[in-house]
């Protein structure tokens, strides 16, 4: 028996492709190649293949992959046990030449959006009246060896092959590889989406958005978990901002809005108008749209439009597994915190703790007790080159905002000083 294992097709070489029936003979023509995401996302479900003999009109067949054998020529052959029939919904499957080949995809390891010109594929477990045959998704090609080879297809394989392999590869392994599709709901059916952008830095999400189309940009953007919406979202300028939210409705920018830090929504809201940012405040709830409204009454250059309200602070006579606690339960960024704020009762800053010390402490330590950090601090009306002085003179890493009655509220971190830079260049 002739085994076929890990032999390496294409797309472009399969589509147009014969099949023979169990005797040998034809039997239709490989038309497209379905995936089904929740069952095998990396693997071809079955094959939609229009008949040899079919006429206008008539409905393609639909054979599962595990219905087909190789030959030992090579030939794709269906078992005796194949009962081909129609493909069901197509919507819960991802077909490859409509949904891929010539789409705009992401390249979620390098951070871009490129386009496909071919998919790689690979035949696995293929020895002739042997286990079920698989039909694995190796790679997309997105360079000029793809291109070539759809360019040149229906000349002989080896000759096609011959001069596609002059040019370098350029491919992304189908487990760096997320779709762009316009229908946000069809998007989240075919689970295509969190598994691999939740796991991207934000500011590579935001940039990915700018470089789409607005439909392409609005359809990923309202596919996206709220929590990764709104980090997202704290990336982009102010204007790209206003694009991807004009068309979500209040209630929809109220649960990602409520995700942000509060210092962030109070910018995005403060570039609306009153009608449309008060239709928002009024979906939140209460605690959120109270850090937020609280923050929208400074001016945007002011050290207090810049502050979030997202911090951790404990009163003096606080210990050690106090802070612990209070970090675990911290509801904000906690990779922003760096310091632990000690207040006393009038709400003013008595010490600061920085969060290497806790490492270094046991849990009944009192906080007071530990090694602490030069207090910087700033008025809430201090402007923004103000801000940047201070984190330049002093090396901050973040700087406690208070009122005119010393009272701390709030703490600007060094990226949004960064942002503020970066504006201004």
């Amino acid at each position: 028996m002739t085994k076929h294992s890990n032999q390496r097709t294409s797309v472009s070489a399969l589509l147009g492709a014969a099949v023979v029936d169990a005797s040998g003979n034809a039997f239709g023509h490989i038309r497209e190649f379905a995936v089904s995401p929740s069952v095998a996302p990396a693997h071809i479900h079955g094959m939609v293949l229009k008949g040899a003999s079919a006429k206008r009109g008539d409905r393609p067949s639909f054979v599962l992959i595990t219905d087909l054998q190789l030959t030992s020529s090579g030939a794709m052959q269906l078992r005796e046990s194949a009962r081909p029939g129609s493909l069901p919904n197509d919507d819960s499957y991802l077909l490859l030449e409509r949904d891929l080949l010539d789409q705009q995809i992401i390249d979620v390891d390098g951070h871009k959006v490129v386009r496909v010109n071919d998919v790689d594929l690979v035949w696995e477990n293929c020895q002739e009246d042997g286990p079920d045959l698989s039909l694995r998704i190796a790679e997309v090609e997105v360079g000029m060896r793809g291109a070539v080879r759809r360019l040149l297809k229906g000349l002989p394989s080896t000759s096609v092959d011959r001069i596609a392999c002059r040019f370098s590869a350029s491919v992304i392994p189908w487990d760096f590889v997320d779709l762009i599709d316009r229908d946000p709901a069809r998007r989240v059916k075919l689970k295509i989406e969190q598994d691999r952008l939740s796991k991207m830095h934000p500011s590579d999400i935001a940039d990915i958005l700018e470089e789409l189309a607005p439909a392409e940009r609005h359809a990923l953007f309202i596919s996206l978990d709220e929590e990764v919406a709104a980090e997202a979202l704290e990336e982009v300028k102010p204007k790209m901002q206003q694009s991807l939210i004009e068309s979500l409705d209040s209630e929809q920018i109220a649960g990602i809005v409520e995700e942000m830090d509060p210092g962030a929504a109070a910018d995005l809201l403060s570039e609306l108008t009153d009608e449309r940012s008060e239709a928002i405040l009024e979906e939140m709830d209460p605690e959120e749209r109270q850090e937020v409204e609280d923050l929208l009454e400074f001016s945007g250059d002011s050290a207090a439009g810049r502050m979030t309200t997202e911090y951790v602070a404990l009163r003096a006579n606080a210990l050690v597994d106090q802070a612990i606690t209070a970090l675990r339960d911290f509801e904000g960024d906690i990779e922003t915190i760096t310091d632990i704020y000690l207040l006393d009762e009038e709400e003013k800053i008595t010490a600061l703790i920085p969060l290497v010390q806790l490492l270094l402490a046991s849990a009944g330590t009192p906080l007071a007790d530990l090694p602490k950090g030069h207090i910087v601090t700033c008025n809430v009306d201090a402007n923004g080159r103000k801000v940047a002085e201070l984190f330049d003179k002093y090396n901050l890493r973040s700087l406690p905002v208070v009122d005119h009655d010393k009272h701390l509220a709030g703490v600007i971190h060094a990226e949004q000083v960064i942002a503020l830079l970066r504006k201004n260049h």
